[in-house]
Order: structure tokens, then C-alpha cells, then sequence
């Protein structure tokens, strides 16, 4: 197993370490729960448990379907450092801006991030992922290719033999087909959400986020330099 540390051009004191691996081997378990807190109480009010469900698949679907859908669980992420397990990234569109993550209480030295060379790889990534149960998050960028039931039940199977926060970034046109997931959500704007499907609870609302509950004076996703020189090679599997 090999790894790197990517280090981002922002300030001197500003460096920032992300974790690249080509597999889940050797990664550190961790104790179970049923929710983690969104962060945000307007969305955690409406959530089934009070937050998003741990061990159970969570799709987000949304027309950029880029980073940036990301924005929600930030919160969530950085509570989820405190455990001693990776939070982990399959084929982000572009690697995470770590000043960001770091200002937000998100520990970089526990992200890895996962490049698959194939969308077999893409899948089989995140299935490994979820059954090690070795990772807080796993958040995985399907993009716009569609799924059939039975590749995305192997990844709901996965996230239920886990205790992983379980988050699928597709784009907004797979609203149309069925999914497993017991959690769709599309994505308007960063602070806008519709709960398309949630299994045991109400369905079809929309929820606004509340800016007052973000960190003041902390750049927002939509505010980040685009930098090329931030970009790092990507490990493969």
C-alpha cells in the first residue's frame, strides 16, 4: 500500500494533508449509531431519527453533481472526525479544497481519497468501502451514468453491514428512475433541499437551510478559488 500527502498552494501555514490509497485494507473499525446530526435543525427536524441515518444509503441527486453537494454534511463530517476511522471520498469531480474542510473542524489527516479507473471500479470502491466499515463517511460521485436496482441494492446491502454514513452524489435525471436508497434528496442550491423518498417518514418537502447555523466568516463552497495548481495526481486502483 502506498500513500501520499497532497499539499495544497494556499499560505505557508496553511498546509493541508489528504490520504490517497488504492484499496480499504488495514484501516481502523469504529462503534456503531443509528443517526448523526445534520447541523442544521430545520433539516434534522425533518429527517426520520432526528439526522441523517448511519447504515443505510443516502443519495443526493442535484444537476451540477459536482463538490459542492458536499455542503450539507461538512457539519456532520467535522463531528465525525473525533472518530478514529477514515472519512473517505470515491471519485470526487475535482479533489476537495482541504483549507476549507480544515476551517470547518474537518480533521484532512482522516480524509482518503479514491480515484477508480472504471465505473466497475467506481462501484466495487464503494461497496469495499462500506462493508470495511473502516470509514465515518463514505461519499461516492456516480455521476451521470445510470444504475441498475441491482448494482445499487449491492451498495444499500453495503451500507446496511455498516455503520458508515453512506452518501451517493448522482446527477438530478436519476430522480426519474427507482432507487433503494432509503434517503434521496435533491439538491436546488446549497441550502436548498426536497426530500424526494425517506423510507418511515415524510416525504416531499422542501427545506431551506439555515445560514445562521454556518460558521461566520468562513469561505462558502460557491466562494473558493478554482486554482489548477491545487490539483494533485490521482491514485489509482
Amino acid at each position: 500500500m502506498t500513500s501520499a500527502h497532497i499539499v495544497f498552494n494556499s499560505t505557508a501555514q496553511q498546509r493541508n494533508k489528504l490520504h490517497y490509497r488504492s484499496n480499504f485494507d488495514q484501516l481502523i473499525s469504529a462503534n456503531s449509531a443509528t443517526q448523526q446530526a445534520s447541523g442544521y435543525s430545520s433539516l434534522d427536524k425533518a429527517l426520520l431519527y432526528g439526522g441523517w441515518p448511519r447504515g443505510d444509503l443516502i443519495e443526493v441527486l442535484s444537476d451540477g453533481n459536482g463538490i459542492g453537494a458536499l455542503g450539507p454534511f461538512l457539519s456532520a463530517m467535522a463531528s465525525l472526525s473525533l472518530e478514529a476511522r477514515w472519512q473517505t471520498l470515491i471519485a470526487p469531480p475535482s479533489p476537495p479544497y482541504a483549507p476549507l474542510l480544515s476551517a470547518r473542524g474537518i480533521d484532512t489527516d482522516k480524509i482518503l481519497l479514491v480515484q477508480p479507473k472504471s465505473r466497475k471500479q467506481l462501484l466495487l470502491s464503494t461497496e469495499r468501502a462500506l462493508r470495511s466499515n473502516n470509514s465515518s463517511v463514505v461519499l461516492s460521485w456516480l455521476g451521470a451514468c445510470q444504475y441498475s436496482q441491482e448494482e445499487l441494492l449491492q451498495l444499500q446491502l453495503a451500507a446496511n453491514s455498516s455503520d458508515s454514513l453512506a452518501i451517493l452524489f448522482r446527477a438530478s435525471q436519476a430522480a426519474a428512475y427507482d432507487s433503494p436508497a432509503s434517503l434521496r434528496l435533491l439538491m436546488h442550491e446549497y441550502r436548498k433541499l426536497y426530500i424526494l423518498k425517506q423510507c418511515g417518514a415524510e416525504e416531499g418537502l422542501d427545506i431551506e437551510l439555515s445560514a445562521s447555523e454556518e460558521l461566520p466568516y468562513q469561505p462558502q463552497l460557491w466562494e473558493l478559488p478554482n486554482y489548477s495548481d491545487n490539483r494533485a495526481s490521482w491514485a489509482t486502483l
